[in-house]
Formats: C-alpha cells, sequence, structure tokens
C-alpha cells in the first residue's frame, strides 16, 4: 500500500545523468564567452604623432657682394696742444691747411713765462756769486789750515758753506733751465707732416696745458675706416680683401685688405669700427675723400651662402649650435650640428651645417626629441619666420 504524495516527491529529485549533463553545459557556455572575448581583444594604438612649426629654409637672399659707405683717413693722427697753459695770441695754421714737420702752428703770450725766466736767470746769477765767494773763501782757509792759523772746525765749516753754494748753483741752473723750455713751449710745433683735421682752440682763449688746439693726420700711411654690422663680420676679418671705389675717382676700384677690426661694438650704433690699408694707393687719393668698401659674403662663408634663422630654432648639441631638422620620408627629427657666423638680436646667421629646402624647427625646439615622429605645420604669421 503505497503513502499518498509519496510518488510525486519522488518524481521531482534529479537523476544522476541529469547533473553531469547540466555541468557541461555551464562550462561550454563560459569556454564560448572567454572565446568571444578574446575574438575582440584590441590592438595597441600607434603612436601619436607630433604637430611642429617647421619650414623650409633657403638662403636669405643677401648678395654675393655687399657694400658699405667708409671715409679715407689717416692712419696715424695726434692732437696738438700747448704744454704750458696760457693765452692763445696767435694761430697761424687753419682747417685742412698741410703742414711741416717743425713749423709753428699757434704762439701763447709770453709775457708771463719771460718774467719766470728773467726771475731764475737772476736767481742763477745770485748763486753762481755766491759759489765763486765760498772757493775763494774755501782756498784761504785751507792755505791757514796748512800753516796752522786756523783751527780745523772753521775750515769745515767753509768747506759745508762751499758744497751748499754748490748745491744752490745746480738747482737755480736747473730751474732757469726749466724756465727756459717753458718759454720756448709757448710755440706748438708740429712734430710731423700732415694736415690739420679740426681746431679746437680759438684767437685769446685760455687753454690749459694738454689741452687740444688741433687735430693733425699724419701724411704717408692712409686708412679706409668704415662701420660695419654684425652680419658683415666674417666677411671683413683680418686679412680678407675688399674693393675700395671712391665717387671723385669714377672708374677706378682699388684692392685693400683689412688691417683692423675693433675688438667691440660702438655703444651706441652697435657697430665695429673697420680699418683697411690701400694695397696699391694712388696719390689721388686724399684724406677725407668717401669710399664705398665692397666685400664679398660667399667669399667669406668658404663659398656657402648664408641661412638666416629665427634665434628661436637654435638648440645645442653639448657645447655647439644646432637645429632640429625633420628627415625627409620619415617625417622624424634629427639634431644637426651647424656654424653659426653672426648672431643677432632676433636671427641668426647659419654658414654650414644646412643644405637649401630641408626644413627645420623654428618654435618648441626644448619641447620635442631625437627620433620622434613629428608633422610639420606653417606658423600662423610666417612673415615673422622669413628668412
Amino acid at each position: 500500500m503505497k503513502l499518498p504524495g509519496l510518488e510525486t516527491r519522488s518524481s521531482s529529485r534529479p537523476s544522476s545523468t541529469a547533473l553531469p549533463r547540466r555541468a557541461a553545459l555551464c562550462l561550454a557556455a563560459f569556454c564560448g564567452t572567454l572565446a568571444l572575448a578574446a575574438c575582440h581583444t584590441r590592438e595597441p594604438a600607434a603612436p601619436e604623432v607630433k604637430p611642429v612649426v617647421a619650414l623650409a629654409v633657403h638662403a636669405d637672399g643677401s648678395p654675393e657682394v655687399s657694400s658699405l659707405p667708409a671715409q679715407v683717413e689717416a692712419r696715424y693722427s695726434t692732437v696738438l696742444s700747448f704744454r704750458v697753459g696760457g693765452k692763445i695770441a696767435e694761430r697761424r695754421v687753419h682747417l685742412g691747411d698741410t703742414v711741416k714737420a717743425g713749423q709753428v702752428l699757434a704762439l701763447l703770450d709770453p709775457t708771463d713765462l719771460r718774467n719766470n725766466a728773467a726771475n731764475a736767470r737772476a736767481q742763477l746769477d745770485a748763486a753762481e756769486h755766491q759759489l765763486a765767494y765760498q772757493k775763494q773763501q774755501l782756498a784761504r782757509d785751507q792755505a791757514q789750515a796748512r800753516a796752522n792759523l786756523i783751527a780745523p772746525a772753521q775750515l769745515e765749516q767753509t768747506q759745508n758753506a762751499y758744497a751748499t753754494a754748490l748745491a744752490q748753483r745746480d738747482s737755480a741752473l736747473a730751474q732757469m733751465a726749466l724756465a727756459e723750455d717753458h718759454l720756448r713751449y709757448t710755440a706748438l710745433v708740429a712734430d710731423h707732416d700732415g694736415v690739420i683735421k679740426s681746431e679746437d682752440a680759438d684767437t685769446g682763449q685760455n687753454v690749459e696745458q694738454g689741452q687740444a688746439v688741433y687735430h693733425l693726420d699724419w701724411s704717408g700711411d692712409i686708412d679706409v675706416a668704415c662701420d660695419a654690422p654684425e652680419s658683415a663680420l666674417s666677411s671683413l676679418s683680418v686679412g680678407r680683401i675688399a674693393k675700395v671705389t671712391l665717387p671723385a675717382l669714377p672708374g677706378k676700384t682699388l684692392d685693400a685688405r683689412v688691417r683692423e677690426v675693433a675688438p667691440s661694438a660702438d655703444p651706441q650704433s652697435r657697430t665695429w669700427r673697420v680699418k683697411l690699408t690701400l694695397i696699391a694707393p694712388s696719390p689721388e687719393v686724399r684724406l677725407g675723400m668717401t669710399a664705398q668698401v665692397r666685400f664679398d659674403i660667399a667669399q667669406a662663408n668658404d663659398g656657402a651662402a648664408p641661412f638666416e634663422l629665427p634665434a628661436t630654432a637654435l638648440f645645442h648639441d653639448g657645447d655647439k649650435p644646432a637645429v632640429w631638422v625633420v628627415q625627409p620620408g620619415t617625417d622624424k627629427l634629427a639634431l644637426r650640428r651647424v656654424t653659426v657666423t653672426a648672431y643677432g638680436e632676433r636671427t641668426v646667421q647659419v654658414a654650414a651645417g644646412l643644405h637649401d629646402g630641408e626644413r627645420v624647427v623654428m618654435q618648441g625646439v626644448h619641447t620635442v626629441s631625437a627620433g620622434e615622429h613629428v608633422q610639420a605645420v606653417a606658423p600662423l604669421h610666417p612673415e615673422d619666420f622669413a628668412s
């Protein structure tokens, strides 16, 4: 006899074969999920291309031959002044006059110095008279001392007085010579042949010792002087040859060699004083003539035209100047050493290390690295980087 409900409970219990089948289905579903997730795995993203401001560089467009205004000057020029002070009584030469060595150029009023010379002469006469007296007294005392007629102390006093008189005579003689020199210095004499370049004092003016009265340009060696900007210094280095033309001598071109370049710039004009010597000077070339100095820029850069870059493009490879160049084909950056010949306020002149048409990074040189993949973009204001 079966109890009620017993048959129902036995029918709801899972069989022994249903459990493994269910576990297999769950495992298959889990493996399918893993396979589906593996199929959707993403590959690593390509490195991002960095935009940089870069432009193709070309020669700066400067002409191969440039020129600077110049002037013919004497190599040596001196300031002429009196060696004593006084009032200028006469000037015998004026601006532009040619003078000879030994020629009297100006005179001072000699009255005071003549009186000083007369006083020195009187002092010398008195000293010589006193010396003569002391010499005679010494001779007498020496004779009496040999005869034992005077004490030795008296002879010593006489010898001392003679030595004092001798020293006073020598001092008076030196004072007399100095007074005569001062009197002679009232005449201003040219010490070299030359031309009066300027007049710095007028007749009747009181001048002090050493105060300029004239400027004298010496005759003989002459220079052609010009003021060169920083960009032309490499073309006008010492020893280089330049061409000189003068408006006063049309059709003539003279060769000149750079003799001297000022070690520092003029604080006002920020230019360097350059002096050139004419290799074969012509007698027609006169002091004060204007000239033009023509020089070859390409020759100064070993035949290569310079590149003008903004100062923001300059980087450094160690202690050497360098720039970032975008390599063609790969658009990757390479650091290139360059030779800078001139540093301007906002630009630099590069003479070697670059080739025409190469793309150079103009901004942000401190934010990039070698081998970095970049995209060259044009600046918002290209005229700021025009070379």
